[in-house]
């Protein structure tokens, strides 16, 4: 294997979920807004592509099973490339019109330090989203 093979980076993330079309709802606004285009959709599930890289959003088959806790080991949060600061302006205060509320709003958009201007959301089943500035 060459080196170049292991710098492609991300072919995807999936997220599984306990309801399909509320998780569509709001990633599916989020991601497009972001540029994203959709790309796949089946019974159980849906995804949106950027470049090479995709995200799923998928119900998960295990519905008993504990909540999703961005605290707990596993996944904390995706960290996303939003534009200028305008834009990471704007989708935060567009976001809670569309199942996100914020992170850290006491600290916004220093929350990730004062040279890294963000916003810090999260959606209605604990998945956290973090839009970085460019």
């Amino acid at each position: 294997m060459t080196l170049s093979m292991i710098k492609k980076g991300i072919h995807h993330v999936e997220l599984w979920v306990p309801d399909l079309a509320r998780a569509e709802a709001s990633w599916g606004w989020l991601l497009e807004s972001l540029g994203w285009q959709s790309y796949q959709r089946w019974d159980a599930g849906r995804s949106w592509r950027l470049d090479e890289v995709y995200i799923v959003v998928e119900r998960t088959p295990a519905l008993n099973a504990a909540e999703h806790d961005r605290h707990r080991p596993g996944l904390n949060h995706l960290a996303l490339h939003a534009g200028p600061r305008e834009n990471v302006d704007a989708l935060a205060a567009e976001a809670p019109a569309h199942g996100w509320e914020p992170l850290f709003a006491d600290r916004y958009p220093y929350a990730g330090g004062p040279d890294h201007y963000a916003a810090f959301l999260v959606d209605r089943d604990g998945f956290e989203v973090e839009l970085v500035a460019s």
